[in-house]
Order: C-alpha cells, then structure tokens, then sequence
C-alpha cells in the first residue's frame, strides 16, 4: 500500500475520487478540476449513490478518472463508504487498470475522519479483488485474477500508514476466511477445518490450540454436539483456540463459532434446491478463525479463547432421529423435534465448555436460522443478547466497521416456545413464527448469567456479487469484531 501526500495525487495516471448529491464542489486545482466542474454543470455527474463514471482527461499526468457518487451527504455512513470503494475497484478490476491512487479526502464527509477511510479502503481493495478459483484449473484470459495496486493520497501520510496497515490485515483475514468457507465439503469438513486452526497456531507464539476429538468428547458428556454428527462418516471435533494478548490474569473475551462443515438438514432433509450452499454453514467457524488471526498480526491487547464446535449434519442408519432426546454438556436434556436445527445443538456444548475460561462475555457467529433472512434479507445480522451495554457497543462498532446488525427482542414468551412435555427443552418452537429469537432462546439456557451477543449470520455469510464481494462468502462478523475489540481496548 503506497502512501501519498494528496497534493501529489495528479502525478498517478488513474485516480478515484468520491462527490456526494448536494451539488458537490470538487477541489481538485487545474485543468483537471475545471473539465469535472464542466462535466457537473451538464448534469453527467450527479453524485448519486451507485454511480461510477470513468473519464479521460488526456491530460500530462492524470489519463484516467474514476468519480463515484456517495448520494446525499447526510445519509452517509461508512458501509456506504465501502460499497463506493468496492465499486471503483470492481470497475478498475473489470478495465484491468493496473494501479490507482484514492483521493481520501473526498470519501471524508460527516462524522466520517480521514483516517478511518484510509482503513476502510485499504481493507475494501483487498477484499474486492479476492477471487475463489482453487480448483478452476482451465482459466480463459478474462477470468484470470487482475491485481490492482492501490495507493491513497491524504493530508497526513504518517497517521494513514497505521490505519492502512490495519486494513491490509483485516482485508487478508477475510479473505482468508471466506477461503475456508468457499471450499466444497468433501475438502473441508471438521479434521480438516481443526488442521487449519492448527496450521494458523504454529505462526504465532501468542497463540496455541487444543483439538477434542470423540474419545475426549464423549467423556464430556457433548451429547448435544456429539448428536448431531452422529450420522457421518467424518467424525466432529471441538477446536479450542487461545490467543495470548494481554495479562495472564485478564479473563478473556470468547468467540463462539457453529462449524457444520455441512448441512444436510440430517434425517429432517433439506429440499435439495440450493442444498451446496449448506457447505457455507461453517462460516461461524471462519469469521472466529480470521478474527482471531488479524487480532494476533495487529499484536492486540487483549485475550481471547474462540471455541468452535465443529461437524457434519448428515443422514444416515446412526444419525439423531426426530422425538431422540440428548443430554448436553451442561447436564439440561434436549428433545429433538428437527434434526435440522443443529446449529444451536453444538453452540449448546461449545457455550458450556467455554465457561471454563471465566469470560468477560460470550459472542457467538452463527448461520443459524433461515428466518433471519426473511426477517432482514442479505442487509444485516440478526443481534439478540441479554446484556444491553454489551449490546450497545456491539451496534456502535458496527456503524464503523460498515458491516450492519439489527436488534431482535427476547421476551419470555418467545422462551415458553421451546419448553418440552419430555425433557428440559425442545430445539425447535411449538408455534411457527419468530425463528430467528426462538434459536436465540435456546442457545440463551446455556449461557447463565455471562453477557451474551448472539449474531445470526445466515443472510450476510454468504451470496452474489456485490459492489465489494464476489459470489460466495463474505467473511462477515471479522470487521466487527475487531473494531469492538479495539473500541474495548480504547475504554480500559
């Protein structure tokens, strides 16, 4: 990442810069700036948000011009910030420029700071680029991956350069977890996904992991987690993964990731219309995996144990049958109404196990429920929790990072839903409706009295193209999750 002063940006060949609706004034000296104060006064730039208009200055230095509309100013946030930045770079990507310089000032608006966009845009190039063609081994010569340079041109160079780095390393952690999560199950199921977070241990010495496997397991009592991969041949295991960045004496701060490599919905089968999709399940997993992994590169202040209990949901003469009831790690039995409503089985057992470590709070990533998505679409995470400052800083960090959530009530009658006739508990509502809280519910008689965030990623893990992501997996959940983390450190 190349850093510029910003009175040198006419020196680069392409250039990007950013106006919004209100009849923007563009500062930009020389003929340059005079050609975009004509081209506004004709009306063919208007500022609006989604619009990438590239022009050709012909000029001695300056050949290329990206502008792109932010819309109104006073709606402008930082995920709008980040879809602007995704959609230059989709376009230079799609041109195959092969470098570009951002003007930083001109995204700068509002509450937004300078430095903040540094971060943002930094993150956004490499995020924008990342392209999943592991096993596409006959490319034709426009599907070959184009690597676009980015450099930002901002007032002051030395500030930037911190915020830039930490972009670059959050941008490569999520990547790095929407690798994991791209792979098709039969290369990445729960042993192969605990030898990931073992390879990514032995690189930091900060960091160290434990891997349960069925022997350990069973002596556990994980009778919840151990039900639902009962029915595959791949056997599940629980990942413990620890990374040491403050005082020994400081209680952690615990990441919870669901790791059903696969969904198969078990003996309560999916309908077989987008079921490979359901090797995105993990993508829990991936956001703690990549979380923790950008936490150790930006050497953090701070530790925190992610535990992820990990397996495959798959039908078959062993697998959990519905009306089976299960005795959990926390000794409350479950009857097993759906075997489709796995993932708050296993969050069930990794929750109690994660109480050894005495935390600070519990924060769990889950595609859990596909109500959420009806409830809230593709835009935001589903945030339920039973601690309203937690909460509060959660929804704060999630207005900077750009990656949005929306809060969702848990009120006892949503908890009367999931009582049991049989046993202490059912994993499923007794009426149809409110799903996404009816999870949350279940997954809330495990956690006590610790603060608690639980957010159901089901409709922001993974989809199409988008301005910033290509078809697949997002990597959603890291940039909030560190963004809290440091607004946390910032408070002690």
């Amino acid at each position: 990442m190349t850093i510029v002063a910003r009175k040198q940006m006419l020196s680069f060949p392409n250039l990007a810069l950013a106006i919004t609706q209100d009849k923007p004034v563009l500062e930009i000296p020389g003929p340059i700036g005079e050609m975009l104060r004509d081209v506004q006064k004709l009306g063919d730039l208007s500022g609006k948000e989604g619009e990438v208009t590239v022009l050709y200055p012909h000029g001695p230095k300056v050949q290329r011009l990206m502008v792109v509309g932010l819309g109104k100013k006073r709606e402008l946030d930082m995920a709008k910030v980040r879809k602007a930045v995704g959609r230059v770079m989709k376009r230079a990507v799609r041109l195959k420029w092969k470098a570009i310089v951002f003007d930083v000032e001109s995204f700068a608006h509002n509450h937004l700071k300078a430095l903040d966009i540094c971060q943002a845009i930094s993150l956004v190039g490499s995020i924008a680029q990342y392209q999943y063609k592991e096993f596409k081994l006959h490319q034709t010569p426009d599907e070959k991956p184009v690597v676009v340079d980015v450099a930002l041109a901002v007032e002051k160079t030395n500030a930037c350069i911190q915020h830039a780095r930490e972009g670059r390393v959050i941008g490569e952690a999520v990547n790095f977890a929407r690798t994991l999560a791209n792979q098709p199950a039969n290369k990445l199921f729960p042993l192969s996904l605990a030898e990931q977070a073992r390879k990514m241990a032995r690189k930091y010495a900060a960091m160290r992991v434990k891997i349960l496997r069925l022997p350990e397991m069973r002596r556990m009592g994980m009778g919840a987690l151990l039900a639902v991969g009962a029915g595959s041949q791949r056997p599940p295991v629980l990942i413990d993964l620890f990374y040491k960045g403050g005082k020994t004496s400081e209680r952690p701060v615990v990441f919870i990731g669901k790791g059903i490599t696969f969904d198969s919905g078990g003996i309560s089968l999916k309908p077989s219309n987008k079921m490979d999709e359901m090797r995105f399940d993990m993508s829990g997993a991936a956001t703690v995996l990549g979380t923790i992994k950008a936490a150790a590169q930006l050497k953090l202040p701070v530790n925190i144990a992610g535990i992820i209990p990990a397996a495959e949901n798959m039908p078959s003469g062993s697998a959990s049958r519905p009306g089976d009831i299960v005795r959990s790690m926390s000794g409350q039995t479950i009857e097993i109404l759906n075997t489709d409503a796995e993932g708050r089985l296993v969050l069930a057992d990794g929750i109690t196990y994660a109480k050894k470590y005495n935390p600070q709070c519990i924060i769990d990533f889950a595609t859990l429920t596909g109500a959420v998505v009806v409830a809230l679409g593709n835009v935001a995470s589903g945030l339920i929790s039973n601690d309203y400052q937690l909460a509060e800083e959660i929804k704060k960090a999630a207005d900077v990072s750009g990656e949005k959530v929306w809060q969702l009530p848990l009120w006892n009658e949503y908890r009367d839903l999931i009582k049991s006739d049989v046993a202490d508990m059912a994993n499923i509502g007794s009426k149809s409706g409110a799903g996404t809280i009816v999870g949350a519910a279940f997954v809330e008689k495990f956690i006590g009295k610790i603060p608690w965030i639980h957010l159901d990623i089901a409709g922001t893990a993974y989809g199409d193209a988008g301005s910033i992501y290509s078809k697949g997996a997002t990597g959603v959940g890291i940039c909030l999750a560190l963004e809290w983390l440091k607004q946390r450190i910032k408070r002690k």
